[in-house]
């Protein structure tokens, strides 16, 4: 029996500026506020909670769009961040909730700044780590909103790479990083001096660490896998740094906490092995949550609280739904649904996600998730099988999960079986499968993802000879590795933002990633000595270039910081030096990734194109998906059937034109 196939879901209903996202409440619970594209840039909008349809933008971003937000606790302002072009140098604005201009809390050039705390009690008062001072190290000052007068608080001599503050806005937990035997040791300040209270070995560093105080300032709360594979939940008294064990799980680690907004006591947790899983510690929010789930489909999430805790913004997420966000009234347990965040996507025929779990070679269960194409999907199983995309997360220390996915949707609507994978050095199941992945990049990682794609194929839903490899960040490395460590097994590749030599990838992190550095070369490659950086170059991409035999497609933001342009370069430079067939899309206003919904558009619409061509799926032809964007191809656009011909045309073999389409 034959499916046919769902009919193209526009890119622009999955990829474009969502209508609405991240709903929040002022203190007062009595205004709502969220992010909505103005002039097509996403931007901060207010309206009375009783009355949405009377929002009003508060801010006027004309650039990348503002995409991190929260209320000031006066419920005075509201505070957001933004960098310039996606160099990650963020800077602090405030802005009036009746809208006006917005202030710069943080108006030094090249600063990265770091929002470290708020306190009912100072209402008016920022605490913001600053790198002006020394770049590796963030100071801590204290900012007033109204008149932007900035105060030293911690000047950071002792190179620690993080600080906690208690709810009277003092510094009194910070960390820094061991660097001979690894690790980190966490000190506690008393007043007049910071004395070290325990460290934690290498083992631990990852899921180990302070998520904040009580109200009192007596006890932390801290996420603890000392003496234990999966992280719990504890309370350490700050006098004596005993833990008390609040809450711990056999299957994951402890993900997600409720606390009280103006008390912080814990009041329930949740656990993520296959989808969200919320336990509640108080008898007031059981009732909620049970409400809640009684009357809401799919996981949910609570995202913001009044501060007199009598409402809530709750979201909730399907794998087959975009977010849908619901105004709570505790008292009255009444619901009321206030938006979608794509509202088009209504009457589109959407698929469900499948989590499964999958055997690694050597015994570990590889936590993934399985997107069908609607019309196939026969209980997660294809009547026969598909071309599939294995996609892969960055981080690497990040994870996969359950939920709406727009990369899934796209690609399983395209015709495409869709399966990621929570390789080993995911976060969330453990530190033995963190730790698992230490000096493993290329090597037993990957093997995860080819375990997987063997499952895949074993089970009838992948055609062997039809697997794309695609990703960002690190997910661009596993796909470069793919290709040139295995190049038979992936029929083509996707590369975004995806470093090609582990060497250059650790000599050009940024400045104040210094504490991070010693983390990145116990778990990746320690430059320093003969045998990492010979490690490094073994697993470097870049090395093996000459054995890729499959297409390739790289995306790069030229002012990623992260990731250097440099990064996509040079193994470009590579296989044109062997005659191997690559296509680059260069952006020359992204970073670590595509902000703006133009340069969004236009890459899905190429990496679209390219994944039919190769593939053999759906493609929707092109329309106006470059109007608007920066777009550069300085590679392989003749690759690129029914690219515009301004972008289309180079010039002596060099760079494409950097005539922007639709100008």
């Amino acid at each position: 029996m034959s499916h046919a196939r769902s009919r193209l879901i526009p890119r622009t209903k999955l990829f474009g500026n969502p209508q609405r996202a991240m709903c929040q409440l002022a203190p007062d619970g009595a205004t709502l506020s969220w992010l909505a594209p103005r002039d097509g840039v996403l931007n901060i909008w207010t309206a009375p909670a009783d009355d949405i349809d009377a929002a009003e933008p508060v801010t006027d971003d004309r650039g990348r769009g503002i995409r991190f937000y929260a209320w000031a606790r006066s419920g005075s302002h509201l505070i957001y961040i933004q960098d310039e072009a996606g160099n990650e140098d963020w800077h602090v604005y405030a802005t009036q909730a009746q809208g006006g201009q917005a202030r710069d809390l943080t108006p030094i050039k090249g600063v990265h700044a770091q929002i470290s705390g708020a306190s009912w009690d100072q209402p008016n008062v920022l605490m913001v780590g600053l790198n002006d001072r020394d770049p590796r190290w963030h100071d801590i000052y204290r900012i007033d909103i109204e008149s932007g007068e900035r105060e030293l608080v911690v000047q950071n001599d002792m190179e620690f790479g993080g600080f906690t503050l208690d709810r009277a806005l003092q510094p009194r937990i910070a960390q820094k990083t061991l660097l001979q035997e690894g690790g980190r040791e966490f000190f506690r300040f008393d007043g007049d001096t910071w004395e070290p209270i325990f460290r934690i070995g290498h083992e631990d560093e990852l899921a180990t660490g302070f998520i904040g105080f009580e109200r009192s300032g007596d006890h932390a709360h801290i996420l603890d896998s000392r003496g234990r594979d999966k992280a719990a939940l504890g309370r350490m008294a700050l006098a004596t740094c005993e833990v008390e064990i609040v809450a711990e799980d056999d299957k994951a680690d402890i993900s997600d906490v409720l606390a009280h907004p103006t008390s912080y006591e814990i009041e329930g947790y949740g656990t993520n092995y296959l989808k969200l899983e919320w336990t509640p510690l108080d008898e007031a929010m059981g009732q909620d949550l049970a409400h809640l789930q009684g009357a809401i489909e799919g996981e949910i999430r609570i995202t913001s609280r009044s501060k007199a805790d009598d409402r809530w913004i709750v979201s909730a997420v399907a794998a087959d739904a975009p977010e849908t966000t619901y105004l709570y009234e505790r008292g009255a347990r009444s619901l009321t649904r206030l938006f979608s965040s794509r509202p088009d996507l209504e009457n589109e025929t959407l698929s469900p996600m499948h989590p499964v779990v999958v055997p690694s070679r050597d015994g570990l269960e590889l936590v993934s998730y399985l997107t069908l194409p609607a019309e196939a999907d026969i209980d997660g199983r294809p009547e026969k099988p598909l071309p599939m995309v294995l996609l892969v997360h960055g981080g690497p220390w990040a994870r996969d999960g359950y939920g709406y996915n727009p990369q899934h949707q796209w690609l399983a609507n395209r015709g495409y079986g869709v399966l990621s994978v929570n390789f080993r050095g995911s976060t969330g199941f453990g530190k033995a499968f963190v730790n698992a992945a230490d000096l493993e990049w290329g090597a037993r990682m990957h093997d995860d993802l080819l375990d997987a794609v063997d499952w895949a194929r074993e089970a009838g839903i992948a055609k062997p000879e039809m697997v794309a490899i695609m990703g960002g960040s690190y997910g661009g490395y596993a796909t470069l590795a793919g290709l040139a460590f295995t190049p038979e097994v992936f029929a083509c590749g996707v590369d975004i933002v995806g470093p090609s030599n582990l060497e250059t990838l650790l000599a050009t992190i940024p400045s104040y990633w210094a504490s991070f550095y010693e983390t990145l070369a116990r778990r990746v490659g320690d430059p320093r000595n003969d045998n990492g950086l010979a490690l490094l170059k073994a697993r470097s991409p870049l090395h093996a270039a000459d054995r890729i035999a499959r297409p390739l497609l790289i995306g790069q933001g030229a002012n990623d910081p992260r990731v250097k342009q440099a990064e996509s370069d040079q193994i470009v430079t590579a296989m044109k030096a062997n005659d191997l067939p690559v296509t680059y899309v260069l952006y020359p206003d992204e970073g670590h990734g595509f902000a703006r919904p133009e340069n969004r558009m236009s890459f899905y619409a190429i990496a679209e194109a390219f994944l039919a061509r190769h593939l053999g799926g759906g493609a929707e032809p092109f329309g106006d998906d470059f109007k608007g964007s920066s777009l550069e191809v300085p590679e392989g656009a003749d690759q690129l059937d029914g690219l515009p011909t301004a972008l289309a045309r180079e010039s002596d073999g060099q760079a494409a034109t950097q005539e922007k389409a639709g100008a």
